[in-house]
């Protein structure tokens, strides 16, 4: 069984965890709609990828809708 040999010091523990910090999105905007999306993606708001589109969306736009109205049925039945 594995033990450790010596103990890890403070400074040496600060050292190793100095590169467990998050780093900061990359973020590209769509050529097509402008929206905010990680590079080498297809967008999904419009379904493009390299100035053709790859998604099939029957409208680019039902997805946000959709997500609103959901929202409110749920106010209606709660409120």
């Amino acid at each position: 069984m594995g033990l450790p040999g010596h103990r890890r010091t403070s400074s040496h523990k600060r050292r190793r965890a100095a590169h467990f910090a998050l780093k900061k999105l990359n973020l590209t905007s769509c050529p097509k709609c402008q929206e905010q999306i990680l590079p080498h993606r297809a967008c999904p708001n419009c379904g493009t990828y390299a100035g053709r589109q790859v998604i099939k969306l029957a409208n680019p736009l039902a997805k946000k809708s959709a997500k609103g109205e959901k929202k409110e049925k749920k106010e209606e039945k709660a409120g």
